[in-house]
């Protein structure tokens, strides 16, 4: 594999059952790269779906969008396939988000920027701070299990919104961590922690609400969060002591 280059964004997508998204959000994407001049690939990573991505894939590829699909047979699990896109990117800053269109595109710059000229060894889009939004159709019940999440990532980080899943990482930075032991799906909370994240920055996103699909947050994943915050912390505190 080449090496990494900063003039390459490579920007991760794990899916599973999106593929009505995967174009809308593709073509977004292409959109705001293209204004800002910057240079793109898009890596799709499916938990084998079974609902058309392949099709949608190589139909935008075909139509000159710098996108690819990988896709895994024998693993399951977002943070583990953000993990795959990673490690097969050819970009010098990787960016995770979401596929089900809660994610602004449009603020990807705005990361980079932060990587670029402040430095940031992560970035984070995030709904917490100052300029900062969720949708109106958030209910009170989702606001609060956000706000109580938030809460239990304190021991591990000071930024407001260490849930989003929507963020942005140099790989010479990502490739500072080691023993990745995700579980669950806030894959964010992993990479800030092993990999030892000092200038973590946050930028204002609005977060919409899901177009199409269901939501992938069930209770399971949530006891799952808990588990992981257990790990990281013991990870931590290990750290701390040596």
């Amino acid at each position: 594999m080449s090496k990494p280059s900063l003039s390459i964004i490579s920007i991760i997508v794990p899916t599973y059952k999106e593929a009505q998204n995967v174009g809308i959000l593709t073509k977004r994407i292409h959109k705001t790269m293209t204004e800002y001049n910057i240079s793109y690939e898009i890596i799709f990573v499916d938990d084998d779906s079974k609902d058309g991505i392949e099709e949608i894939i190589s139909n935008l590829f075909s139509k000159g969008l710098n996108v690819r699909l990988i896709q895994r047979k024998d693993e399951r699990g977002l943070s583990l396939a953000v993990l795959r896109g990673f490690s097969e990117a050819e970009g010098g800053i990787l960016v995770c988000m979401d596929a089900d269109l809660s994610h602004p595109p449009e603020s990807i710059h705005l990361m980079i920027n932060k990587i670029v000229k402040d430095n940031a060894e992560f970035v984070i889009g995030s709904r917490y701070v100052n300029g900062g939004s969720t949708d109106d159709k958030w209910t009170i019940y989702r606001r609060i299990n956000s706000k109580i999440a938030t809460l239990f990532a304190k021991p591990l980080t000071t930024v407001k919104d260490p849930m989003s899943g929507f963020f942005a990482i140099p790989k010479r930075v990502y490739k500072r961590g080691n023993n990745f032991n995700p579980i669950g799906y806030k894959i964010a909370l992993e990479l800030i922690v092993r990999c030892r994240c000092k200038d973590v920055l946050e930028v204002p996103i609005h977060f919409s609400d899901r177009r199409y699909g269901e939501s992938k947050l069930t209770l399971k994943e949530q006891l799952n969060y808990l588990v992981h915050i257990k790990r990281l912390i013991g990870y931590k505190l290990k750290h701390l002591r040596g």
